[in-house]
């Protein structure tokens, strides 16, 4: 949860000034709030925009939850899923994340997977 409208704006404002990023693929992940102010701003840019989440299900009763036709509709083609935050704080695991996949990919959207690896230290608590 950060960067509200003007520091998004700001963002891609700097991002653009950099000019050509070469074979370079930029990707920003604002918050769900700014997705369309962002493809907007990044149009014709080269930088894309991905969603950082989105729900397995196509539509239902999920409150506060994104869904794929949601993303389609502010023009997002890539999502970024498991995340480390998600895992801890909303107890995502392998199976929702494999559910979330599988609809990314039947989505026909870009993913961006985060592969997470537990160790020793992550299992007592201890930061890396």
């Amino acid at each position: 949860m950060n960067n509200d409208q003007a520091e998004t704006s700001t963002l891609i404002d700097a991002l653009k000034a950099h000019g050509d990023f070469g074979a370079t693929r930029v990707i920003i992940a604002p918050s769900f709030v700014h997705l369309a102010q962002a493809v907007t701003l990044t149009a014709d840019s080269g930088i894309e925009v991905a969603a950082q989440n989105m729900h397995e299900a196509t539509s239902g009763a999920y409150t506060g939850e994104v869904s794929p036709a949601m993303l389609s509709s502010v023009g997002i083609q890539t999502v970024i899923l498991g995340h480390s935050e998600r895992r801890a704080y909303f107890g995502e695991n392998d199976a929702t994340l494999a559910k979330k996949s599988f609809q990314c990919i039947g989505s026909r959207y870009g993913c961006c997977f985060l592969l997470w690896r537990r160790t020793r230290r992550s299992q007592i608590g201890q930061a890396l």
